[in-house]
Order: structure tokens, then sequence, then C-alpha cells
């Protein structure tokens, strides 16, 4: 029979539709024997029905006059192999999704015959059947709209009570491939953006309302297994994440975007329900008490990550009544979570209690997921859990009666850089997110003074409060009025919901203004030296978002606690100019201004959330040897950065404008009398090749290679902020010339007489830069510090005093080069007379 199917015909024909369709209802069984020819029956019928789609409608009439639908759901019934399922499942796939006419999809939609195929029971433990399966229920989920949906619901009075493809689907919203979860997350959006209320109703509504507890459920699995493997990671002390951290942290970030695409359906009832499921499964339970350094109960997450997860939720996710909820939540203190975490009635329960609950499926197979999502989270939350405060010493006790905005105000204050950061963003957070009232951002502290301007105008205006009188106070006042409505409204709705007091909290919070709390803490920040600048970047961003240009915005103590900090960080930067690195210090500064200045000024802040949980591994470096040149280089990296930012606030706290360039001295001429001019060299940077005078040179030995000495004669000179070593080859035809053959960096070469002969010199050689400004691409593409290490020279000269006047010459160039530093950079010291600086300066360089 099937030999027939070879025979010569137009493949594209309607005579080879009619006889497929033909060949295919003579079959009563589909064995081994015949399911080759099945098989290909059933692909080249989708491809003409693709191609009369297109071409010629006649085709689809065919297909709808002899019922090809009907036949192919008696074709799986009598089916044996499970190829021909798989085929059959990629054909209407293929139509489904080539098919445009409207009036094509409504037939294949109409006459049950797709639902049957959805509920139909496959052998599902082939994985390759499986994922045929969940291509088919996208594609069809690919042509719903509010017509076609209601082809594929059951009603009753107008409501639905039956919908095969979004109950099947979401059987496989936890199926541990990546793939299939993927696909059903793109399905079950495509259902809620159709915006039938009929529908919207079905899955807002038990028993598929379980669905969205069951997701927070399991992200709440995610967050505290991302908590475990960081905790696990930071112990091995490893240079950098591990690859499980990074796809964990992706799969987070994805996961709260779904929730995002979820919400922005504008299903009213899913959005108040997964508000709910955060606060009560992962908020209020695990992720605000987690900002607390001492545990107090079985279950907790790493504040780091715990920061880390605050953000990404207010960044990602936004609903009003969540971020807002999370906002009061900052105004009351971790214990009062902890002590309502076993309250089952009314308050929030602890994850432990959440994988107890027994809570009927509505169907089995979304049963065995929750077993199994259970099972999960009692895996993660049960035995001894090594949290991140293990590896991460906290620098701070934090009181558990004090609200966690102060908390985060004294991790600013007082906690290590991991928790400074978190802090940091988790405020930048909560003031870039829109969904936030302005008064709720006002009791925070963290409300922009222009719009806090705008705000106290209007109520002047209107004759609200005490409006008029805060307008034109620049001096700390007290709330008079209290917490704002906004605030009171939320507090009071956490109270009902989930039994939390907050009595107490209200009277702490209104001691001083927010406002000045935050500038309180982020100018005590300003002052700390065990911050990298980076980190102090992102307090000057928040600094600059809260107020505007003036010195009036600041106490007379904030401003000398400012001026002493910027005293220390300039005496730093002089110490630097005298150090190993004298030669990159203005290259750095320009550099870092315009860095700083960008990130200070920028509408937002410059980091994802992500980088809080990273920074951990960004501090993890190998410890180079003690005498090596490379700690020292990073260290005066990090001083510029900091004196960058405190220059730059010194400026802003002046009501000054932040300039492109820093104020730096031109290179101006050298001396005639230099060794440089002497020599002839009039290039910043000496090449190996180039002709010089020698007449200043001493001879000298070095042997780069065991048994093979080279006769040089030596030169140390200094031109502007460069320096170099120079070995040179002499001229045996020109008197008094040599050649370049070998340059180093003069600074940090640190000069030495060896104890026991001493002719001879030990020179540390330097790299000519930093390794972590001059990166390099790994072969996966990442980007990675080059690794470069100190070389050494040691010159064998005539006699002693040969080589103590090599020493000499060293150190004189050496003295000049730092000196020519400091001269271009008096004018960027110079900042205000009345800081004080031109002694520190003068000092400095008289030492």
């Amino acid at each position: 029979m099937w030999l027939g199917f070879w025979r010569s015909r137009n493949r594209l024909s309607l005579d080879e539709l009619r006889y497929l369709t033909d060949q295919l209802f003579r079959i009563q069984v589909v064995n081994e024997v015949n399911k080759d020819f099945v098989i290909e029956a059933l692909r080249s019928i989708a491809e003409l029905i693709t191609y009369g789609d297109q071409h010629d409608s006649a085709f689809f009439e065919f297909f709808m006059e002899k019922q090809v639908m009907g036949e192919f759901v008696r074709i799986l019934k009598i089916s044996r192999p499970v190829s021909v399922s798989l085929q059959l499942l990629q054909t209407l796939s293929i139509m489904i999704q080539n098919l445009k006419s409207e009036h094509a999809i409504y037939y294949m939609f109409s006459n049950e015959h797709i639902n049957y195929l959805i509920t139909y029971s496959f052998n599902f433990d082939n994985e390759e059947l499986l994922s045929y399966y969940i291509s088919f229920l996208r594609a069809i989920s690919g042509k719903l709209n509010k017509n076609t949906i209601s082809l594929l619901v059951k009603t009753q009075d107008d409501d639905v009570v039956s919908f095969p493809l979004y109950t099947e689907a979401i059987r496989f919203a936890f199926h541990e491939e990546n793939m299939v979860r993927t696909a059903i997350r793109a399905l079950s959006l495509n259902v809620y953006h159709v915006g039938d209320e009929s529908v919207n109703r079905f899955v807002a509504n038990p028993p598929q309302s379980k669905y969205f507890s069951t997701l927070v459920k399991y992200f709440c699995k995610q967050c505290l297994e991302l908590s475990e493997l960081v905790s696990d990671a930071l112990k091995k002390s490893g240079l950098e994440p591990a690859s499980t951290i990074l796809a964990a942290v992706d799969e987070l970030e994805d996961a709260l975007y779904y929730f995002s695409d979820i919400t922005s359906a504008g299903i009213p009832d899913v959005g108040r329900l997964l508000t709910d499921k955060f606060l009560k499964h992962l908020v209020f339970p695990l992720l605000l008490p987690s900002l607390k350094t001492e545990p107090t109960y079985e279950v907790k997450i790493g504040s780091v990550t715990s920061l880390y997860l605050i953000c990404c939720i207010l960044h990602i996710v936004k609903i009003k009544d969540l971020a807002n909820s999370i906002a009061a939540g900052l105004f009351i203190p971790p214990e009062v979570f902890v002590a309502n975490s076993g309250n089952k009635a009314n308050g929030f329960s602890s994850v432990h209690e959440l994988t107890n609950e027994s809570e009927p499926s509505d169907n089995e197979r979304l049963g065995s997921e929750n077993d199994s999502l259970k099972a999960h989270l009692v895996d993660c939350t049960s035995g001894t859990q090594v949290h991140e405060e293990a590896a991460i010493k906290a620098n701070v006790s934090i009181d558990s009666s004090v609200a966690l905005r102060e908390t985060l105000l004294l991790y600013i204050r007082d906690g290590n850089n991991f928790q400074v950061l978190g802090s940091l963003s988790v405020l930048a957070m909560l003031l870039q997110t829109k969904e936030l009232d302005e008064s709720m951002l006002d009791a925070l502290g963290i409300l922009p003074q222009r719009k806090k301007q705008k705000k106290l105008l209007l109520e002047s205006l209107v004759g609200e409060g005490s409006g008029e009188e805060q307008l034109f106070s620049s001096e700390s006042i007290l709330m008079k009025d209290g917490l704002s409505g906004e605030l009171d409204a939320y507090l009071q709705r956490i109270k009902d919901q989930y039994c939390v007091s907050t009595s107490s909290t209200a009277e702490r919070s209104t001691r001083r203004c927010p406002r000045f709390q935050v500038l309180d803490a982020l100018v005590a920040l300003f002052c700390r030296s065990n911050i990298p600048g980076e980190t102090l970047w992102d307090g000057g961003w928040l600094l600059r978002q809260l107020l505007p240009h003036g010195e009036a915005e600041f106490s007379s103590h904030h401003l000398v606690l400012l001026k002493e900090s910027y005293r220390s960080c300039t005496c730093a930067l002089l110490q630097e100019a005298r150090g190993l690195w004298p030669d990159m210090v203005l290259t750095i500064i320009i550099n870092e201004w315009k860095k700083c200045k960008r990130a200070i000024e920028a509408s937002s802040p410059r980091k994802e959330p992500k980088s809080i949980l990273l920074s951990q591994w960004k501090f993890h470096e190998e410890v180079a040897p003690s005498e090596s040149s490379i700690p020292a280089g990073e260290r005066m990296c990090e001083v510029v950065k900091v004196f960058v930012l405190l220059h730059q606030v010194q400026l802003f706290s002046l009501g000054r404008p932040l300039p492109e360039q820093p104020s730096i001295n031109p290179q101006g001429d050298h001396p005639e009398n230099s060794r440089a001019k002497t020599s002839g060299l009039d290039v910043s940077v000496p090449k190996p090749g180039t002709e010089l005078k020698v007449v200043d040179a001493l001879p000298c030995r070095i042997a780069f290679e065991r048994g093979k000495e080279r006769h040089f004669r030596f030169l140390a000179v200094s031109a502007g902020i460069s320096g170099w070593l120079i070995l040179a080859e002499e001229l045996p035809l020109k008197q008094n010339y040599g050649i370049i053959r070998v340059a180093a960096p003069l600074a940090g070469s640190n000069p030495r007489i060896d104890d026991k002969h001493p002719k001879w010199l030990h020179l540390r050689i330097r790299p000519s830069s930093i390794p972590s400004l001059d990166p390099t691409k790994t072969s996966d593409g990442k980007v990675k510090s080059r690794t470069m290490v100190d070389g050494r020279w040691t010159l064998a000269f005539r006699d002693e005093e040969s080589c103590k006047t090599a020493l000499s010459m060293i150190v004189e160039e050496t003295d000049l080069q730092s000196n020519e530093v400091e001269k271009r950079l008096k004018p960027l010291l110079d900042l205000e007379n009345a800081l004080g600086l031109s002694d520190i300066l003068q000092h400095e360089t008289s030492s």
C-alpha cells in the first residue's frame, strides 16, 4: 500500500493531499511495519497545509471537508510506536505556527480535537516526547486572542470552568529542565495578556490561583539555594564567583522578570495575590529579619544576599503595594518579624512550616510538583546551614529593637564594604522606585531636596501643617506631625494582615529628621578609611540625588568632618607622589576624575543589583609578596579614587560645579642642566635603539642570562613626571655617545648596595603600568588583570665610588620626578585656603 506513496506526483498539489489522507483513512493500526509511511504522511500533510494557506485556500477546504483533524486523533489512538506520536505533535505544531488565516485557526481550535490532544495521556517518561508536547502547547498559546481563546475553554454561567491548555501546562511549571520551565512561562504569559475577563477570573481563583502561591514558594527555594551557594563559595576563598552562583543569579532574576510580566498583564487579583505571597513567604519571614547580623531562628538568608534580593525585587517587580510594604517594613525592628514567624493564623510562616502545609492539589501532576518543591525547601533549610556571616564577619552589632531603616544607616556608618554597598543600593533602589509615594520617600529620608521643596511649597499654598515653616528652614527639624499618611496606612495594613506590632516604631523614627539621619550616615561614610573608593562613589551618587548644590545643606559639623577627611586623604595622596608609582598618579587622577564625575552625576545608579553579591569576590585577591610594587600600585589607585570623590564632595559642599577636568598644572620645561637635557633625550619614553650622550653614564656589568655578562653604561634620568633607568651600549666610533638597549621605570626601583659586595647595586624593576589598568581578555571573553611581577637587576660597577654615585643619581632623579608631580598637583590641592592645605603641601615637600 505505502509503496504507492513513492509514485511520481506533484508534491505540492491538492492531488497529493487527497492521496495522503485517503491512505491514512485506510490504516487500521499503526505498528512497526507501516509507521514510516504514517510519519512521512503526517509530515507531508503539514507541509501541504502550510503551502496551501499561503497559495490556495482549496487545500484547507479539503482538510476541513475530510475532517482530517479527527483523523489525526484516530491515528494517535491506534498508534503503538512513540515515533508516530512525536510526528503528530510536530505536525500540529508546524501547522498552528505557520497558518496565517484566522478562519483556519478557528477551525483547528474548534470541535474539541485540540483539547483532546492536550489532555491525552502521553508517556512523558520519554523526554523527546515531552519536548514536542510542550512545543505543541506553546504553539497553541501563540495564536490566542479574545476570539480564539473562547474555543479552548468550557464555560458555565459566563464563568470558565475548564481550560485544559492552561491547567495541563502549569503542571510542568517546575520541571527540572530549564527549557520546559521557560516554555511554560511564555505560554502562561500569552494566556494572561489576552485580557479575557472570564479567563482572568479562572486563573486568579482557586484552585488555579495555587499556581502563584507555588511560584513564590519556588522562588523562596531559589533564594535559599543562592544564599547557601554564596556561603559555601566564600568559605573556599575563591578569586571569582563559581559558575553555579552566576547561573543561580541569572535564573533568579529571570523568575523576577516573569513575576513582572505577570503583573503587567493587569489582572488585579493576581497582583494582590503575588504581593501577599511575597510578603508572607519571603519578605517578612526571610529577607527583612536577615538584615540583622545575629541569627535568632533556624532559617536565615545572609545579610548581603538579602540586600541583593530586596534590590532585585524593587528593581524588577513593579507592584505598588509590594514596594510600599517593603519600604514600610524598614520602619519595623527585625525582632517583630522573628516573633511572628510562627504565627499561622494571620501572620506569616517560616519556610519549614510552608513545606509542611497540607494543601490539596487540583491535579496529580501539579501536586507532585508541589511535593517535589516542598522536599527541595526542606533540604535547603534543614540541618546546619552555614550563612554568609560565617565567611564575612560583620563589623557592626545591630540592636534587634532598632528599626531596619536605622540598621541600614548603621551598616553605612560601621558595616563592612559589602554591607555598605548593599545598604546604599537598597536606598538608591528605593529612591528610583516610581511605585513609592513621595511621602514614603520623605519618611525614609531619601526624598530629593528639589522634590521636598516642591512638596512643602504646595503644602504652604494650601495651608497644610507646617509646610511654610519647614520650607524656609535649613536646620535639623523634628517631624512634628508624625509619619506620613502613606506610611501610616501601610504600617496599619501590615499590622492587620500579618499581626506585626508597629506602635513603638513610629515613636522611635520621629526623633530626628530622617533626611538628616541619612546625611549624617553619608558624611560618616566619607570619613571612613576602610571602604573602597568605588563604594564611596555610590554614596556620592546618593548624596547628589538628595541635595542640590549649596553649603547651606550641610551642617557645620558635617563640613568639619568632610574637611578633616579630605586633609587626611590629601596627605595620603602626597605620600603616593613619593611612593612607587609617582609617574602614574596624574594619569590616574585624570581618568578617575571623569569616571567619578560621571558616576555621581548619573541619573541612575551605575551598578546592577547583582554587583552587591559579586563584589564579595572582587576583593578576594591573590596576596602578592610584601616587597612587590603591584599591591602598592593598587593601593595608590584606591587612594586616588577616594581623593577624587572627597575633592568633588568638597566642591559640591561649597556650591561649585564640577569641572570636566581636574585642576592640574601643565608640564614645564626641563632645566638646561638636567640629565635628560645633557643626555639629549627629548622624549618621555626612551625606546631601544635611540641614540643619546653618555657623558654622565657610569660603566657597569649585568647578566640577564646565567654566564652571559654584558657591558653597559648606566644612566638614571627624569623628564617631568617620567623617569627611567637606562642601559646603553657605547658607540665605538662616536665618542661619548651610545645606543639605548634597555629602559625601565625609575620610580619604585628601591636602590640598595649589596652588604657583602659594595660594588653591586640591586634594583627592583617595576612594570610600566598597573595590571588592573591594562586588563586582558580570556578565551571565554572575560576581562582579567594581566599577571605581572617585578624584575630584579644587579649592576656591578668598577669600584665602590661608582656604585655610590649611581645610587645618588637614582635618588636625586627620583626626587626630581616626585617634585614635578607635586608641582603639577598644587592647584588641585589648593582647593580652599580655609582648608589649611598649603601647610600640608609645604610640610610634605620639605620632608
